[in-house]
């Protein structure tokens, strides 16, 4: 009797989905992904049905968040996002920037699950585990569809992004914001083009994000940076605190927060392995700084008292 196999080819079959991605790469690796299509930038996109939109989220500031992509070409070697391959058979490395899954019916899914009337039209948080506007979203554009579904149902809504291409849906934002409201932060840990290309290979230069924000709040959009997350000996000089506050604030926009990268298992691994390759001098302080997930208290609250003494010292009023 023949094995039975995975119908992943019917005509009928409206798809896989990721559980079905992560059982494929398990028996043969990545080559086992039926449709991955390698694009110009060398990354795979692997089109992928889900069943739900809306992730319940735990001991965040938000209770419902909406992704539409899973991996990122942004390639952020600090991404906490970074840990969750490994529930897809996938590593926290290379394969996190060089295999993307596309939700291709989320804006289907969420429309039905925002038409319960059980929904209650809470604030939902868009791009928490990956970045909604990676180069591959002007291509499908999966989160513009998303974000005019939210607009037509009036729920409140948050972006978080390091991408300009958001001032493509300009028009979207503007509507939502009339209506039931909604927020984009731009992450921005630090101008430094030299260590955010490194830190960040994939993703647009800083002060080309900070022009999208300045665009985006020009036309009445609620924009704040996000200087996070820094990455101590690299992103944390007083200098370099000043030259990004100052940026931030040259461009009229919002200091939303600033924080020290979490590490997490899987995460951390990975990045101990960046630090030692890249800054081999600072890999015995990040061993002694980093024995969790996050690293030690009096350095955080250094930090924060640092950001806040920068505020101060950079303020428009003579001070600087």
């Amino acid at each position: 009797m023949a094995s039975r196999q995975i119908s992943l080819f019917s005509e009928a079959d409206p798809g896989i989905g990721l559980r079905d991605a992560a059982e494929l790469i398990r028996l043969a690796g990545i080559d086992g992904l039926p449709q991955a299509i390698k694009r110009a930038d060398d990354a795979r996109y692997q089109e992928v049905v889900v069943k739900s939109a809306l992730t319940e989220a735990r001991g965040m500031p938000f209770r419902w968040a909406l992704n539409s992509y899973r991996g990122c070409t942004h390639a952020c070697q600090y991404c906490y996002a970074r840990k969750y391959q490994r529930h897809l058979e996938l590593n926290a490395g290379d394969d996190f920037s060089s295999v993307i899954f596309v939700k291709t019916n989320l804006p289907d899914v969420l429309r039905r699950e925002l038409g319960r009337r059980s929904w209650m039209h809470e604030t939902v948080a868009v791009g928490t585990a990956t970045d909604p506007y990676q180069p591959i979203e002007g291509r499908y554009q999966i989160t513009r569809r998303c974000l005019e579904i939210l607009a037509d149902s009036r729920t409140p809504f948050s972006i978080v992004t390091k991408g300009p291409m958001i001032v493509r849906d300009l028009d979207v934002l503007e509507r939502a914001s009339s209506a039931a409201g909604c927020q984009v932060f731009f992450s921005v840990p630090s101008v430094d083009d030299a260590a955010c290309e490194q830190l960040e290979p994939g993703a647009a230069p800083p002060r080309q994000r900070l022009r999208a924000g300045q665009r985006l709040r020009q036309a009445g959009v609620s924009v704040g940076v996000l200087m996070m997350p820094l990455v101590p000996g690299i992103t944390t000089s007083r200098s370099g605190l000043e030259r990004t506050v100052t940026a931030i604030r040259d461009a009229g926009l919002r200091l939303a927060g600033a924080t020290v990268a979490r590490l997490d298992p899987g995460v951390r691994e990975f990045f101990f392995e960046f630090i030692a390759r890249e800054h081999p001098d600072l890999i015995d302080g990040y061993r002694r700084l980093y024995t969790g997930t996050h690293a030690t208290a009096p350095y955080l609250a250094a930090v924060r008292a640092a950001v806040d003494e920068v505020r101060e010292f950079t303020r428009p009023d003579g001070n600087s």
